[in-house]
C-alpha cells in the first residue's frame, strides 16, 4: 500500500473565482490559491516547510497536519443550532391585507380566513413543546394588525407559558404599519413586542412595490418606525428596536446607493439587501419584477460599495447579508439564519401555523400551499402533536433533501461547510425538493455571494469593518 504524504490534500473542495481557485476543508478555512499552488496542492507536491505548505497546514487542508480539535471545534460552531428543535414559530394570524404589493404572497381574502383565538392558543403551546431553549413567536399576515385581539391573545398566553417554561422568549409581529394607531404602538410597547416592517427604499420606490389605496405607505412606515425607535432610546431596550427589511425587485437595480441611503437617513444602523425569491405569487409576477442572480449580484456589489465607504467614513452602517456570511467564514459560528444550514432549519429549525390551523417547514412551504400545492404541510395544530407534526414525511424530505453531503453538486463545493439549499426553493423552481443544484438560481446566487464578501475580507481595511459589525452586531 502507498504511504500518505503529509502533503496530500485531506479533501479536496473548491470553486473557481476568476483565474484562481477558492478552496475550503473541515475545519472550515476557506484559502484563494493560484492555478500554480492549486496544482500543486491537487496533486500532493506542496513542499514541506514552505508559506504554502504552512497555509494550507494552518487551514487544516493537508492529511498529515490535521489538527482534530479546532476540526470538531469548526464543525460544532458551524452546526450548533441543528439540533436545538424549532426557535421560530410563525404565526399567520390572518390572510387579509389591506395592501396589494407586486409580490405578494398573501391573499387578499374574505370571511373567515383570519386566525381563531383557539388556534393562536393551540400553535403557541405547540410552541413551547420545541426544546429549543429561545423561541420567537413571530405574528404576520396578510396584514397582522387587522386580528389585533388574537395577536394580543396569543401574546399575553405566550408569557404565561413561559413562566414556567423559563424560555429566552421573543414576541414580534411583521406589519405595513398602515393600521397602527396610539392604543397598539403603545400596548406594543409596553408588552415588549418587536416591530418588523417592509421598507424598500426611497418612497417613489417603496410605494411602486407596496401598493396601498391609502395613501403613501411609505410614509406610514417612516411615521412610525421613528415612533418606535423613539420608544425603545428612551426605554434603553435594544430588544425592542423596530426593523425592517427590503425586497429587491426589478425596480430596486440601478437604485443600490438610494436604498442604502434611505436606512442611513432613517437611522436604522444598516440594511439587510434581501433577493427576490420565486416562490408564491411573486412567481407569477416574475416576468415583470424579477431578474436572473447575475442582475442581483451587481447590484448587491454597489450597495455593498457604498456600505462600505459609510464605514470608511468613521460611521457603523451594517449589510446584514455580509454579517451573516462572515459569521460563518470567520468565526465559524452559526448567526442563525435558517436557509444557510445543513440540513436547513425546515421543520427542525421553525413551524409555520396557517390562519386555519395548517402546520408547514416554513413560511415558503406555507406561500406554496396558497398557490394551491400543500407539498410543505406537516399536519394541522388542532389535531396532530407536536412530535407528529415533526415527524411528518416533509419534515423528513426536507431534511434529506437540504443535507448538503446528499447533494453532489454540493459535497465538493468550497462553500459547503458554509452554505445550505432550500427544498421549497429547489421544489418552486425545478419541481423537487432536491433539485438540480447546478442548474438552478440558488446556487447561482449564494455563490456569488460568498464570492463578493470572501473578497471583502481579504481585504485588510474592509475586513476591519466587518469584524466590529460581528463584535457589536445588534
Amino acid at each position: 500500500m502507498k504511504k500518505k504524504c503529509a502533503c496530500e490534500p485531506f479533501e479536496l473542495r473548491f470553486e473557481r473565482d476568476g483565474g484562481r481557485c477558492l478552496v475550503s476543508g473541515p475545519a472550515g478555512a476557506l484559502l484563494r490559491l493560484t492555478p500554480s499552488e492549486f496544482s500543486a496542492f491537487r496533486s500532493g507536491r506542496v513542499k514541506e516547510g514552505t508559506p504554502l505548505f504552512n497555509r494550507l497546514a494552518e487551514a487544516g487542508l493537508l492529511r498529515g497536519r490535521l489538527d482534530f480539535d479546532a476540526l470538531t471545534a469548526g464543525l460544532a460552531g458551524l452546526s450548533s443550532e441543528v439540533s436545538a428543535g424549532p426557535g421560530l414559530h410563525i404565526l399567520v394570524l390572518t390572510l387579509k391585507c389591506n395592501h396589494a404589493c407586486v409580490y405578494c404572497r398573501a391573499v387578499g381574502g374574505h370571511g373567515g380566513d383570519s386566525m381563531s383565538r383557539a388556534t393562536a392558543l393551540a400553535a403557541v403551546e405547540t410552541a413551547f413543546r420545541s426544546p429549543n431553549p429561545a423561541i420567537t413567536i413571530e405574528f404576520q399576515g396578510g396584514e397582522a394588525l387587522l386580528n389585533w385581539p388574537v395577536l394580543k391573545a396569543a401574546a399575553a398566553y405566550a408569557k404565561r407559558l413561559n413562566r414556567k417554561a423559563g424560555k429566552d422568549l421573543a414576541l414580534s409581529v411583521v406589519t405595513n404599519l398602515s393600521l397602527m394607531d396610539e392604543e397598539k404602538f403603545s400596548w406594543l410597547v409596553r408588552e415588549g413586542v418587536s416591530v418588523c416592517t417592509s421598507l424598500d427604499g426611497p418612497a417613489d420606490l417603496h410605494d411602486v412595490n407596496r401598493r396601498w389605496s391609502g395613501g403613501s405607505s411609505h410614509a406610514a412606515a417612516v411615521r412610525w418606525l421613528k415612533r418606535f425607535m423613539a420608544a425603545a432610546a428612551r426605554d434603553g431596550r435594544r430588544d425592542t428596536l423596530p426593523s425592517a427589511l427590503m425586497t429587491t425587485t426589478r425596480q430596486s437595480l440601478g437604485r443600490a446607493a438610494d436604498i442604502v441611503e434611505e436606512y442611513r437617513a432613517l437611522g436604522l444602523g444598516g440594511v439587510f439587501l434581501r433577493p427576490l425569491s420565486p416562490i408564491g405569487y411573486a412567481a407569477a409576477a416574475w416576468p415583470e419584477i424579477g431578474y436572473a442572480p447575475e442582475a442581483f449580484l451587481a447590484f448587491y456589489r454597489e450597495a455593498l460599495d457604498r456600505v462600505m465607504k459609510i464605514n470608511f467614513s468613521g460611521e457603523r452602517f451594517v449589510e446584514r447579508w455580509a454579517a451573516i456570511l462572515s459569521a460563518k467564514l470567520l468565526r465559524r459560528e452559526d448567526p442563525g439564519y435558517l436557509d444557510l444550514r445543513s440540513p436547513c432549519g425546515a421543520a427542525i429549525g421553525q413551524l409555520a401555523y396557517n390562519w386555519d390551523g395548517d402546520v408547514y417547514t416554513c413560511d415558503e412551504g406555507r406561500m406554496l400551499a396558497a398557490c394551491g400545492d400543500p407539498f410543505f404541510r406537516l399536519g394541522n395544530v388542532r389535531r396532530n402533536s407536536y412530535e407528529e407534526l415533526l415527524s411528518a414525511p416533509a419534515a423528513r424530505v426536507c431534511a434529506m433533501a437540504s443535507c448538503l453531503e446528499s447533494q453532489p453538486a454540493c459535497a465538493r463545493c468550497a462553500f459547503k461547510l458554509f452554505c445550505g439549499v432550500c427544498p421549497v426553493h429547489n421544489y418552486a423552481e425545478q419541481g423537487s425538493p432536491w433539485g438540480a443544484i447546478p442548474g438552478g438560481t440558488w446556487c447561482a446566487l449564494h455563490k456569488g455571494l460568498f464570492k463578493i464578501v470572501f473578497g471583502l475580507l481579504e481585504n485588510k481595511k474592509s475586513r476591519r469593518v466587518i469584524e466590529s459589525w460581528l463584535d457589536g452586531k445588534r
